[in-house]
Parts: structure tokens; sequence; C-alpha cells
């Protein structure tokens, strides 16, 4: 019989990666109102923005208000894709960073007209005058299974890129499903090896539901050994530079299946879905996962 461990920790992506697609804007309140909701259910890690050019995410163009208004409870990160990113994040307060790259080069282009090779010689300064002034740094590791545009991605050129933000010093590894084509076999192979070849980083699992198969890819990573994952309250999210990809898998989901397994999250299952009708009237699609919808008809 596997092992499961006897707490898992939740990052709530949703107020940035849930809300970074949605095509309507979603005011400044909205956002404060859903991430403090989020915080009163027990989230401790949060995704709360990005510092990325309004031309390209206008949903995100709020960045500095969010960052300098919301109540400062647990880690709360900035996603920030170059220097000016973080400049302008630590100008707000941010203490806690996200960089992002791609393991397929064709991703990476589209996303931020860069090759994977081009894109890490720019952020190595980047990483290590943040850790050298003491902020945690957490690697997001693009389309480690599937790319959009290149298909397959080879797992030996995930792990390749992960090494090398660990010999950076960075304090935690994302690796995403991006598209969300990931079955449970190759989540558990993949996650497996990381935490063999890793076991003193932080490593995280972060799945997008586009084939219904996210809540089964946590199961498989868990059974590998992984007790940290991103989710989207309402199920939200996708990536403009990811044809395809829906949304992340819920956290409401996942917090149940968890607590069903006899796993703890410290998170309220009543106050998170609270949270999540908090930001349903402002989205453009139905939030439809299976806990909100039995939340909805009671």
């Amino acid at each position: 019989m596997f092992s499961l461990p006897n707490k898992v920790t939740i990052i709530e992506v949703g107020p940035r990666d849930g809300l970074q697609n949605e095509k309507n804007e979603v005011p400044t309140e909205v956002k404060l109102a859903f991430i403090e909701k989020l915080q009163l259910a027990g989230i401790e890690e949060m995704e709360l923005t990005s510092f990325v050019s309004p031309k390209w995410v206008p949903q995100m163009k709020d960045a500095n208000e969010i960052v300098t208004q919301v109540k400062k409870l647990g880690r709360q990160l900035v996603l920030t894709p170059n220097h000016k990113g973080v400049e302008i994040a630590k100008q707000s307060g941010a203490q806690n960073f996200a960089v992002f790259v791609g393991v397929s080069n064709s991703f990476n282009k589209k996303n931020i007209n860069k090759t994977t090779t081009e894109s890490m010689d720019e952020l190595k300064p980047i990483v290590g005058k943040l850790l050298q002034e003491g902020h945690f740094v957490r690697a997001c590791i693009s389309t480690a299974f599937y790319c959009p545009y290149e298909g397959k991605v080879d797992s030996s050129d995930t792990l390749a890129l992960c090494k090398e933000f660990v010999s950076w010093g960075v304090n935690e590894l994302s690796v995403a499903d991006t598209i969300g084509m990931a079955n449970p076999r190759e989540s558990y192979e993949l996650f497996d090896s990381l935490k063999k070849e890793f076991p003193a980083t932080l490593i995280t699992a972060h799945f997008h539901d586009t084939r219904k198969m996210g809540i089964a890819n946590i199961l498989a990573s868990l059974q590998a050994g992984i007790d940290r994952f991103d989710t989207s309250a309402g199920g939200l999210g996708g990536c403009p530079f990811a044809p395809g990809a829906t949304g992340n898998v819920a956290t409401e989901d996942v917090v149940n299946m968890l607590h069903q397994m006899g796993i703890g999250t410290n998170i309220n299952l009543d106050s998170l879905l609270k949270a999540v009708e908090v930001v349903e009237p402002y989205v453009s699609r139905q939030i439809d996962t299976g806990m909100y919808k039995l939340f909805k008809s009671k």
C-alpha cells in the first residue's frame, strides 16, 4: 500500500492564474474581497497577482493596488516576468516572488519572445539578487509535460530545467501541466523523479483540468510523495499563451478529496465555497465544480 501525507499545503492561485485570462474586468475591490475570504478560509499561501504589462494581460493592471491594499497574511506571492516587473513589485512592498519559464522553446517564444535558454540567462541574475536580499523565490516550470505547439515534452528536459533552478538556490519548484494533458502515470513518474532528485527543495504540483484528470493527477502525485499543490478556487484559470488550456483544478474539489481521505489542509471548506461565491458574479464562465454545485443547490 502506498503511503500518503498527513497534511497537504494548498497554494491558492485563483487571484492570479485564475483571473489572468478572464474576459470580464474584475474590479479591484472584488479581487480584494475574494482574497480576504480565501484567507479567512485558512489559505496560508497564495499567488496574489502578476506584475506584467497590462497591454498583454489587462486583468493584472491593478497589481500595485492589490499588493498595497491586501491584508498581509501568510506567504503572498507575485508573478514577475523580468527585471522591470521585479522592481515595480518591490516598490509595492512584495516580499515573495515567482518567476516562470517554459520547458518548451515554442511556448517561451509565444509567451515572452525568448527561447528557454535566453529566458534562463535573463532570470539568473534576477533570481540571484532576490535570494541575496532574502526574498522567497518560486520557480514556475511551464509546459513540464506537454506543449500546445510542440506536443509531448521529454521529462529529461523538465528535470534539466529544474536542476538549473535548484543550482541557483530557489526555494520552490512549481511544476505545471500547463495545458492539462498529463495522465496519472506521467504525473507519478515525473514527480517521483523530482522528489528523488531534489529532496531539499519544496516541490509543488500544478495541474489544469482540461481533460478532467486534475484530481487523478493529484492523487498520483500524492503517491509520489508530493504534499504541495497549486489549485484555483472555482476551477478558474487558463493561460493566454496556451490555446485550449482550461481552468486549474478546483481548490474546493481538491480540499474535499483530501479531507475525505483523512489528509489535513487547515482549510475550512464551507468558508472556501463562500469565497468562490464572492467572485462568481464577475466572471464570464460558469463555475460548475463538483463541490460548488452542491453548495449552491442547498
